[in-house]
C-alpha cells in the first residue's frame, strides 16, 4: 500500500481552481519532485496535504488515515513535516528552542508535572535538549543554538526548517523550495543532506523546488504542473525534455 494516496484533489480560491484533479501514490522511501512554473498549484498541494487548506473535492490518505479536514496538529501527530516557500520560524526565539518546541505533540508529561518539575518532566525535557542538539549538529547548527533565530544566515534559516520538522519524527518529509536562495555550492550540499537525511532517517520525501539541477539530481520520480494541473510524470530524463513541461516554462513557440 502507499504511504501516500491523493485521489482527484481539487482546490478552489473563489472561481480559480487552484488544483485540478491531482492525483497521486507515493511509495514508502521514495523520494520525488513536483515542478512547474509559479502559479502552478504546487505549494497549495502540500497546503491541502498538511490541512492548511480543506480540498474542496477529492481524497487524502496516509497509512490508512484520511487527512480531509483533520487539523494540521493531528496531521503532524500522524508523521508528516513540512518546511515552507516562505521561512516561517519563530524568529525571536533561540535557534535551540525552535527544534525543542517541536516535540509538543512528543511529550507526555501533565502541565501539573511541569508546575512541580516531576523526575519524569525533568527526564523529559533533558532527552528534547539532547535530541535537539543532535539535530542542530547534523545540520552544523549547533554553534548557534543560542543565537536567536532571526540574526544566522539566509541559507542557515533554511537548513534550521529542516532540523525543526524532523524533530516531529516524520515519515513523510515535505520540502517547499528548500534550495530557494542557494549559490550552487550551497544547492550541491544541500542535496547530499537531503540524500543522507533520507537514508538515515527512513524518510520518504516529496520537495518542490525551481533549482531544476537539484530536482534532476536526487529525485526519482517528478510531477509537472501547470494551471493546477498534472501536465507530466515520469522519470528526470523523461520530464527534462518533455513537450509539455518545456511549453509551460518557455512558452509554446520556444518550446516547439
Amino acid at each position: 500500500m502507499p504511504i501516500l494516496t491523493i485521489r482527484r484533489l481539487t482546490h478552489y480560491f473563489g472561481g480559480l481552481k487552484a488544483v485540478s484533479d491531482f492525483n497521486l501514490d507515493l511509495e514508502e522511501g521514495e523520494l520525488i519532485g513536483i515542478i512547474g512554473p509559479n502559479g502552478a498549484g504546487k505549494t497549495t498541494v502540500f497546503n491541502l496535504i498538511t490541512g492548511v487548506y480543506v480540498p474542496t473535492s477529492g481524497q487524502i490518505l496516509f497509512n490508512g488515515h484520511d487527512l480531509v479536514g483533520m487539523p494540521s496538529y493531528h496531521i503532524v501527530s500522524l508523521g508528516i513535516a513540512r518546511t515552507f516557500q516562505t521561512i516561517r520560524l519563530f524568529k525571536d526565539l533561540s535557534v535551540l528552542d525552535n527544534v525543542r518546541i517541536a516535540f509538543f505533540s512528543q511529550v507526555r508529561y501533565s502541565p501539573l508535572a511541569a508546575i512541580l518539575r516531576t523526575p519524569r518532566c525533568v527526564a523529559e525535557e533533558r532527552a528534547i535538549y539532547e535530541r535537539s542538539i543532535e539535530l542542530l549538529r547534523i545540520f552544523q547548527l549547533d554553534r548557534y543554538a543560542d543565537q536567536l533565530a532571526k540574526n544566522l544566515p539566509y541559507g542557515e534559516q533554511r537548513k534550521l526548517e529542516m532540523a525543526r520538522a524532523l524533530a516531529t519524527r516524520p515519515r513523510l518529509l515535505l520540502l517547499d523550495e528548500p534550495a530557494a536562495g542557494m549559490n550552487p555550492g550551497e544547492a550541491q550540499r544541500l542535496m547530499e543532506l537531503i540524500q543522507w537525511i533520507r537514508r538515515q532517517f527512513n524518510l520518504t520525501i516529496m520537495l518542490i523546488e525551481h533549482q531544476m539541477r537539484v530536482v534532476m539530481g536526487i529525485c526519482e520520480r517528478i510531477i509537472a504542473m501547470d494551471f493546477g494541473a498534472i501536465i507530466a510524470e515520469g522519470p528526470p530524463e523523461a520530464i527534462q525534455n518533455h513537450p509539455r513541461v518545456l511549453e509551460a516554462y518557455l512558452g509554446k513557440e520556444a518550446a516547439s
